[in-house]
């Protein structure tokens, strides 16, 4: 293989991101130990990591100063990244673990969508195809589980919203490094997430977290967070934002595998989930090996 091949780079990225996935999938377990409430969880998480991503700048000394527009541009985004994370803690109050990461394997279908559409490309039949039948599996999820309505919608609107800043941090990181990123999109989202608690008067009612919360908040805030927020993004260099996306789907994987040592979620949910469940899992995991033989056949 020639010394400039793209390929151990490329696999290196893949590396980094499925490990980075399988750290995503432990904020579920997290999300439902802690006590406090959604919203407030996710204020204590980007302050926790913008703490850290800061030290990280002070004593690594980088640089971290961006221009004002490209600035407003990372704090409006940190607006979806709270909003998303807002939405995925609700959801998993609101239903179970399992049910939530399910719910989330639509970011490959809403990425499917919206990054044509944002990039200006042509859509993909292929990942079309492949978002209809997690359409599918979606629906029998909320045929079999009505019971938990409100959080499978919250689970969805969150993955439309982690769509949306993925294809986005797909472009930002073309240009900046994914610390600088990480460090601006959190700290609008602390930004965005303290303007609505003041102006909701939700202060007046502000959880403390328990001892035992707090060291499940900094394991939040910095390993599951700064850390895997960053090499998220920087993946985001070799990897289009659909296969971050699909990639990313294995978080229920790891997650519902988690759920059932430490939650014993395994008797919260219907066979009906797990046909549904089942859908959108196989179409994940057989969506690389059918885009391998089309390339195959276009090739030839």
């Amino acid at each position: 293989m020639p010394e400039n091949a793209p390929v151990p780079a490329l696999n290196k990225n893949l590396v980094i991101l499925h490990f980075t996935v399988f750290v995503w999938g432990f904020t579920g377990i997290l999300g439902q130990l802690i006590t406090i409430s959604a919203v407030t969880l996710v204020w204590y998480r980007v302050a926790i990591a913008v703490i850290s991503l800061f030290f990280y700048f002070t004593f690594s000394k980088k640089a971290y100063k961006i221009e004002p527009k490209t600035l407003l541009k990372m704090a409006l985004t940190g607006a979806l990244v709270g909003g998303h994370w807002i939405l995925f803690f609700s959801s998993i109050k609101l239903s179970t673990v399992p049910v939530t990461l399910v719910c989330l394997s639509s970011i490959t279908l809403f990425t499917a969508i919206f990054e044509p559409l944002i990039n200006k490309t042509r859509i993909s039949k292929m990942e079309i195809v492949a978002g209809i039948f997690i359409i599918i599996g979606i629906v029998l999820i909320f045929k079999f589980e009505t019971r938990y309505t409100k959080g499978i919608i919250a689970g969805l609107i969150s993955a439309v919203l982690a769509a949306l800043f993925a294809i986005i941090n797909s472009r930002f990181v073309k240009k900046h490094e994914a610390p600088v990123i990480a460090f601006y999109e959190l700290s609008g989202a602390f930004v965005w997430i303290t303007i609505y608690l003041a102006v909701t008067g939700s202060f007046q009612n502000f959880s403390f977290p328990k001892p035992t919360d707090i060291g499940y908040l900094v394991l939040l805030g910095t390993v599951c967070t700064s850390l895997a927020y960053v090499a998220g993004v920087s993946v985001m260099r070799e990897l289009s934002a659909f296969r971050v996306a699909l990639i990313t789907n294995l978080e229920p994987v790891y997650g519902i595998i988690m759920a059932f040592l430490f939650l014993g979620d395994r008797n919260r949910v219907t066979p009906g989930f797990w046909i549904g469940a089942f859908i959108i899992l196989s179409t994940i995991f057989l969506y690389p090996v059918a885009q391998k033989q089309v390339a195959r056949r276009r090739s030839k």
